[in-house]
């Protein structure tokens, strides 16, 4: 009766070993397999080319934050630096409000006017 219980000690013992085993086995597997298959993360490269855009951008546009530059020379709309345009604007409302509301209107109006209309093509056949 005693050899009988521990051939079957043994017996369970071997089958935890092959079970505890073959999940290891299928563990290595699936890590190997994790790290064959894996690329570069995505999330990296996009910020990266995120960033790259977002300092072209800034570089690009520097100049427009910092010089004075014609606009429209037709119109005669001046680039004024941004802090410099803050400031002239700040005083324009303090000191009358109405007018600079209406200076500003009349100055969209004129910047933002309708392009006139192209010249009539004569028809041909007429």
């Amino acid at each position: 009766m005693n050899s009988e219980t521990d051939c079957q000690k043994t017996r369970l013992g071997a089958y935890v070993i092959a079970i505890l085993g073959t999940f290891l086995v299928m563990a290595l597997l699936v890590e190997l397999m994790r790290h064959y298959t894996h690329g570069p993360s995505l999330r990296a490269a996009d910020a990266a080319r995120r960033m790259q855009i977002l300092t072209d951008f800034q570089a690009a546009n520097a100049p427009l934050l910092e010089k004075y530059d014609w606009q429209d020379q037709a119109k005669g709309f001046v680039h004024v630096p941004m802090d410099r345009a803050m400031e002239l604007v700040l005083r324009e409302w303090q000191d009358d409000p109405a007018a600079g509301r209406s200076n500003l209107m009349a100055r969209a109006a004129k910047e933002f006017a309708p392009a006139p209309k192209p010249p009539e093509q004569k028809n041909e056949y007429e």
